[in-house]
């Protein structure tokens, strides 16, 4: 993956990043994330995934219902956050729309998907940085 901090506009900073082909999602994000200690943060992407995880969350099981998408996807739309836990790990929180080649579409929370051929991705950082905690009820 490649990245660039184009613009620095009053404390937000906005970064530029290009997966290349078969790089897995979630890793490089959390990793520029660590290494440019992004507090809260904002992305928006376009690309497509060779396959995918995908899930919905299930109030009763207190837990995902996870589905893998096996195929090419077009990333309709696909966007989230970034904030950090309460022992400063960088946690990414992620929706995703995604089309399937006869026009069908699956959605939910991304979990992770192998990029094929490319994502590219703009993350903003917010200026006030914002700390992700879970209530008692919901771990």
């Amino acid at each position: 993956m490649k990245s660039r901090q184009p613009v620095d506009r009053d404390g937000e900073r906005i970064f530029v990043l290009v997966y290349k082909r078969g790089t897995p999602f979630q890793e490089p994000l959390v990793s520029l994330a660590r290494e440019n200690r992004l507090g809260a943060s904002q992305f928006r992407t376009i690309g497509a995934f060779r396959s995918a995880t995908i899930g919905n969350f299930d109030r009763e099981r207190r837990d995902y219902i996870k589905l893998s998408i096996r195929e090419p996807v077009e990333v309709l739309t696909l966007n989230g956050n970034v904030t950090m836990s309460e022992n400063s790990v960088p946690k990414i929180h992620t929706h995703a729309i995604l089309g399937r080649s006869r026009g069908s579409v699956r959605g939910g929370h991304l979990f992770d998907g192998e990029i094929w051929p490319t994502l590219k991705f703009l993350l903003t950082e917010n200026r006030v940085h914002l700390q992700r905690k879970s209530e008692p009820q919901d771990r």
